[in-house]
C-alpha cells in the first residue's frame, strides 16, 4: 500500500521543517493544533489539513508521524482520550521521531500490531535548519518491509537513514548519540570556562582545539558563546538534554552498564535546568558552569 496521506503531530522546530518539506514533494498533509500557530498556520497556507485531535489525524492519514518531547507525550497521544490507538487498522503506520525510552517503545508497537498497524522508531539528528533543508539524519527501528514503505515519506526531509534494527533499536542508538553529544557538549563548556579563568585567548582556543585530537562539533558550537554570545548553532533545550539523559541511564541501568560519566554530564543538566536555564540551548551550560566558578563573562 502506497503512503500518500501522511498526519504529523508535533509542529514545533523540527517538525514544521518536517511537515513543509512533505508537502514539497507532493503528499497530503494533516497537522494537529499546536501551542504556537505560526509554525501550524504557515503549513496550513501551503496546503495542508488541520484536525484538533490525534485520533482524527490517523483516521485521515496512511503514516502519521510523531515529533514530540519524550515518552510521556507519546504514551498520551497514543493511548488518552481521543488517542491514535482509536483509529489504528491495517497498513496504518505511526514512526516516532520523537527520544523515548526504548522499552515504551517496544510495548506500544506490540499494542498498535496486533490491531494490524505497525509503529516504528525514527529518531532524528541535526538541527531545525537541516530539518528546513530536508537533510535531517534519521535512525529506523522496525520491519525492513514498513521502513521499505515509508522510506520514500522520509526521504522528504532526511538525507542520512541508518536501518539500526527492529522496533526500538533506534531510540537505542539515538540515546547513545545524544549521550556522545550533550556529554561532549559538557566537556566543551567546562574547558572554556577553565579557559575563561585562565584568561586563555578564545579564538587562539579555537584554533588549536578544531586544528587536533581535540576536536569536535559540540566544541566548535559552543566556542561561539564565548567568542560572539552565540548560542544558535546547537538549538537544543538543556531540560530536553535533561530528559534525554535520563532516558540514557535508564537504558544503561536496565542492561545493565555502568555510565559515571554519563550520570556527571546528566547532574551538571539538573544544576543548569535548577538554575533557571531548562529553556536555554546547550551551549549555556557555558554560563551555569562561569556562575558556578565566579567567572565573569567579558
Amino acid at each position: 500500500m502506497t503512503i500518500k496521506r501522511v498526519g504529523l503531530i508535533g509542529v514545533g522546530l523540527m517538525g514544521h521543517g518536517i511537515g513543509k518539506n512533505i508537502l514539497a514533494k507532493g503528499y497530503e498533509l494533516t497537522v494537529m493544533a499546536h501551542r504556537n500557530r505560526a509554525p501550524v498556520d504557515d503549513l496550513i497556507s501551503k496546503g495542508a489539513k488541520e484536525r484538533n485531535n490525534p485520533l482524527a489525524i490517523a483516521k485521515d492519514s496512511d503514516m502519521v508521524i510523531l515529533c514530540v518531547t519524550g515518552t510521556p507525550q507519546i504514551e498520551q497521544l497514543v493511548y488518552g482520550e481521543y488517542g491514535l490507538m482509536g483509529a489504528v487498522r491495517e497498513g496504518l503506520v505511526i514512526a516516532d521521531c520523537s527520544t523515548a525510552e526504548p522499552l515504551s517503545t517496544i510495548r506500544i508497537a506490540a499494542d498498535v500490531a496486533a490491531k494490524g498497524g505497525h509503529f516504528v522508531d525514527t529518531p532524528m539528528t541535526r538541527t531545525p535548519k537541516e530539518a528546513a533543508l530536508g537533510k535531517l539524519g534519521l535512525m529506523t527501528g522496525g520491519p525492513d518491509a514498513v521502513i521499505k514503505r515509508i522510506r520514500p515519506v522520509l526521504e522528504c526531509f532526511a538525507d542520512t537513514i541508518v536501518h539500526a534494527g527492529g522496533v526500538g533499536s533506534a531510540h537505542q542508538l539515538k540515546l547513545i548519540n545524544n549521550f556522545l553529544s550533550i556529554a561532549h557538549a559538557a566537556v566543551a563548556a567546562e574547558a572554556i570556562t577553565v579557559a575563561a579563568k585562565a584568561g586563555v585567548d578564545m579564538q587562539a582556543m579555537k584554533d588549536i582545539v578544531m586544528a587536533g585530537g581535540a576536536a569536535s562539533v559540540m566544541f566548535g558550537r559552543l566556542i561561539n558563546v564565548p567568542l560572539s554570545d552565540d548560542d544558535s548553532a546547537a538549538q537544543f533545550a538543556i531540560k530536553n538534554a535533561r530528559k534525554d539523559l535520563r532516558y540514557y541511564t535508564n537504558m544503561t541501568e536496565q542492561l545493565p552498564v555502568t555510565s559515571f560519566l554519563a550520570e556527571t554530564a546528566h547532574q551538571i543538566t539538573v544544576m543548569a535546568d535548577n538554575m533557571g536555564y531548562g529553556d536555554r540551548f546547550i551551549p549555556r551550560l557555558i554560563d551555569v558552569l562561569m556562575t558556578v566558578n565566579g567567572v565573569k563573562k567579558k
